[in-house]
Formats: C-alpha cells, structure tokens, sequence
C-alpha cells in the first residue's frame, strides 16, 4: 500500500486518487489536450481551468455583454472540444483555444448585426445566467461610468478592429500571436489596432483631462506682492498706459 491507500503496483492515477490530479496539474497543454483526444474525462477540463480566465476576458471585452459573452464562451470550448483530434500543433495550444474564442465571439457579433433585437435593461437581469466560474474582469467603482464609456466605444469599433485592440491593447499578447489567433498577416493586426485606436481618440476625446493654462497665463505670486492676474495686468511704474499714448497721438494725427 501507498500513502494514498493504494496498490503500490497500482498505475498511478488508476483509481482516481491524488495522483490523477497532480499528473493533470503537472501535464502541458499539449499533454492535456492529447489525453482528452485519447479518452481522458478530466483533462480537458483541467485545460479549461486553468486558461479560464485570460479566455473569460477576453469574451467578455470583445462581447462588451456578459451574457453574450459567457455563450461565446461556451460555443468556444464546445467547438474546442470536438475538435480537438484536428489540432495540428503549428500554435500553441492557449493560442488555438484564444483563436477559437474569438471566433466565435464574432460569429455571434455578426448574427447579431443581422438580426437585431432589443436588449433588456441592466435593472432585468439577474444573477441566474449562464456563468463561466470565473472572475469578471471589473474596476472600482468609482470608475464603473468611465467602464461603461469604454465599453460601449469598443463595442462601436468593427469587429475586427475590436477584436485586435482586445487582444493586443486590453490582455496584452504580441502582435506575431494575436495575427496566428486571428489567421492574418502581422501587418493586418498592425493596420486594425492603429484604425482602431484612432477611432478611440474620437469616441473617448472627452475623457481626456483639461490642458493646464500656459506658465505665462498663470498668475504668480511672490513674497507679499499680490498675485496680479492675466484679466488685470498692471504696468511697470513711471511707464505710461498705452491708452494715454493712443489718446496723444490720435490729436497729432487731428491737427
């Protein structure tokens, strides 16, 4: 007997002890994903854990609605699942499964611009929809109208262009990865995150701080002189106004 009440000739893992759970834990991606095509029920759910997050953002951001995002996400790791004995290995394996979630957000992105229907208020839904268990990426709440601000400029981004910034600006990846998520060219990734970006300018124009007034605009004050500012200057001493000096030459000019 071993220390887990087995067999000490037993395959570990064989009755579903500890040992099943840290060679999950432990295995690569790609070990993972092969054991789910050879017939192992645990792993690719151990792939889904521990990618769930970085997928659940990015379904989110690129859905701008968690509702739509968490279905995303489950057509995503359906599809992933089934199709898992395709995986040729050419990618990484979190960016085959990134590649198949963005995909499939915009397939229901595009559904949804051809068919569109009235969304419920916030105030309708409820905490009873669909849930991915994992931690939806928020800010404070203090932020919370900026969120929805941002939020909302994304969602009037085209989706491509929605998709790249999601990938390249929001979660970070490097442009070579987010083009081989998206099957295109590194310069197409380039060319819809600038696009992208320039139209966020627009959108998000207001959000922008207000300029400081020039150094020279700003009133000054030293010692216990008073501030004298720019609506009042005040001219140096034994130097006459400028309006007195206009008066004086307008009668030259009269005689």
């Amino acid at each position: 007997m071993n220390g887990y009440g087995e067999r000490a000739d037993a395959p570990a893992g064989a009755t579903g002890g500890p040992p099943l759970a840290s060679a999950l834990t432990e295995a690569t991606d790609l070990a993972l994903l092969r054991a789910h095509v050879a017939g192992d029920r645990d792993a690719f759910a151990e792939l889904f854990r521990r990618h769930r997050d970085r997928l659940w953002a990015v379904a989110l951001r690129t859905m701008g609605d968690r509702e739509e995002a968490a279905d995303a996400l489950q057509d995503a790791m359906l599809s992933a699942h089934r199709a898992a004995s395709r995986f040729r290995g050419d990618s990484a394996v979190t960016t085959w499964l990134h590649r198949i979630v963005v995909n499939a957000c915009l397939d229901r992105i595009r559904r949804r611009q051809a068919h569109p229907t009235v969304p419920l208020p916030d105030g309708a839904r409820t905490d009873s929809g669909p849930s991915t268990g994992g931690p939806e990426p928020a800010a404070p709440a203090r932020d919370h109208d900026t969120v929805l601000v941002v939020r909302d400029a994304l969602a009037a981004l085209p989706v491509e262009q929605r998709a790249a910034l999601v990938l390249v600006d929001v979660q970070g990846y490097p442009v070579a990865e987010v083009a081989r998520m998206l099957g295109v060219a590194e310069g197409t990734v380039k060319s819809r995150c600038a696009r992208g970006r320039a139209r966020l300018a627009v959108l998000l124009g207001h959000l922008r701080p207000a300029v400081a007034a020039p150094a020279e605009r700003r009133p000054v004050a030293t010692g216990d002189v008073p501030a004298v500012t720019s609506g009042n200057p005040r001219p140096p001493e034994g130097v006459g106004s400028g309006s007195g000096r206009s008066r004086r030459d307008a009668n030259q000019e009269d005689t």
